[in-house]
């Protein structure tokens, strides 16, 4: 450990360049990531005066494919990008308080983790969800205190709360378990947080993406361990980028909406006496569709469908990507996309059709791009962000289109990090 004073001296004088360089993948952000790391230290020492700090580290997620599979124990490629959360952070007994940016998150104290209905939706149902699930898995847990900021956008789909999750936990293996909490096990306790004491029905896969970092593709098959694979392939060689567009809609007030998809796949997976879709055989799905039209509606079927389609096409984007065919994984991409929008139908909320800002984004990224990149629906969807594979030379004009619509720094060009959680400075 050294003195956050001392930490802040070396960003002065530029002695974490090559760290920055490793954990974000882009020498243009060294200056940014200098002054942003320096002001959080800052604000730490404002708050709880000039300690001994850690600093941590957990990435926000793209999913590249996938779209709402892994709830119906499906497969999903997806990556972890250089937009992050991180913690300047120390220990202290019992008591865990977190000052986040502009927030300032009531005190938890770890001998008190019992789940409380009012603080369903907080910040504070995550940390105790997190602190709960660990010490009943026989981690060993203890107060900190903590200083945290991040630049995973609020509400746009690039999982800020899966980020925030992780951050948790990456900080009590670090603290309390010498960081070997594996970050799987962080995913799922991350995923308990959120589904029990936060309240928001979720798969894993934002969790996985967030703490385990790098290209992975995931099978839910078995949740309790489901299959990591590293998709070990260099972007930068196929000469795109990864393109997000914060649309600049919020998923406040959307937890119906995802709710009512897996909800209604699992309904259809009722038909058949199966908990979820990955149980059902698919020729049996297209076979019994009239009586499941009946038994389920037609928005459960075409959910359904996507969810058949969507599980296949994980495998030959993996292949696509290993075959260094990426005029193949853009076909998918599309694919994913189309389907999405057709048959999941989670491009925006039934409660508000007049506004539609990701199908209008989707709309004009087709007209921009022409065959210069593919967009895809991103995320959960219903409002946030989508997602484009753009041709280098042609990021800038397509940044500049689409910026006219949804404002100035809203399409961001990201770099995928190889890193998820982990214990950048301590």
């Amino acid at each position: 450990m050294m003195k956050a004073s001392e930490i802040k001296e070396n960003l002065l004088n530029n002695r974490y360049d090559n760290m920055f360089i490793d954990l974000y993948e882009d020498e243009s952000l060294i200056t940014y990531q200098n002054n942003r790391y320096t002001k959080a230290i800052e604000e730490f020492i404002k708050l709880y005066d000039d300690q001994d700090i850690e600093i941590y580290s957990v990435a926000g997620r793209s999913e590249v494919g996938g779209n709402h599979t892994d709830h119906q124990h499906g497969c999903v490629l997806a990556t972890s990008i250089n937009l992050d959360a991180i913690a300047m952070v120390t220990s202290q007994k019992d008591i865990v308080k977190i000052v986040s940016d502009d927030l300032d998150i009531d005190e938890i104290n770890i001998n008190d983790l019992s789940k409380r209905d009012d603080e369903e939706g907080t910040s504070e149902s995550l940390i105790r969800g997190v602190l709960s699930k660990l010490k009943e898995m026989g981690y060993k847990i203890g107060g900190f205190k903590a200083f945290v900021t991040s630049d995973v956008l609020m509400g746009a789909g690039l999982s800020s709360s899966a980020a925030f999750e992780g951050l948790i936990g990456t900080i009590v293996s670090g603290l309390y378990n010498a960081m070997e909490i594996d970050m799987v096990t962080i995913a799922k306790v991350g995923q308990y947080a959120e589904n029990v004491y936060f309240g928001k029905p979720c798969g894993l896969m934002d969790q996985c993406a967030c703490a385990v970092g790098g290209l992975i593709s995931i099978d839910f098959n078995d949740t309790a361990n489901p299959i990591v694979n590293h998709v070990d392939v260099d972007f930068s060689k196929f000469n795109h980028s990864l393109c997000i567009v914060d649309t600049k809609g919020s998923h406040a007030d959307l937890t119906d909406e995802y709710a009512a998809i897996p909800i209604e796949m699992k309904k259809v997976a009722k038909f058949f006496d199966k908990e979820v879709l990955r149980e059902v055989d698919e020729n049996e799905f297209y076979e019994n569709i009239s009586d499941i039209r009946e038994a389920c509606g037609d928005r459960a079927v075409l959910r359904a469908l996507h969810f058949f389609n969507e599980n296949k096409r994980i495998e030959k984007l993996v292949n696509a990507l290993t075959d260094n065919d990426f005029d193949m994984f853009k076909k998918y991409i599309k694919e994913s996309g189309d389907s999405s929008y057709k048959y999941l139908q989670n491009v925006y909320s039934n409660k508000d059709p007049h506004n539609q800002a990701v199908s209008l984004a989707l709309a004009v990224s087709e007209v921009v791009l022409k065959n210069h990149g593919v967009c895809r629906v991103h995320g959960g969807g219903f409002a946030g962000t989508i997602q484009a594979f753009v041709e280098d030379n042609y990021v800038e004009k397509y940044k500049n289109e689409i910026e006219k619509i949804f404002g100035k720094g809203s399409c961001h060009v990201l770099k995928i990090r190889k890193y998820g959680g982990t214990k950048v400075l301590g």
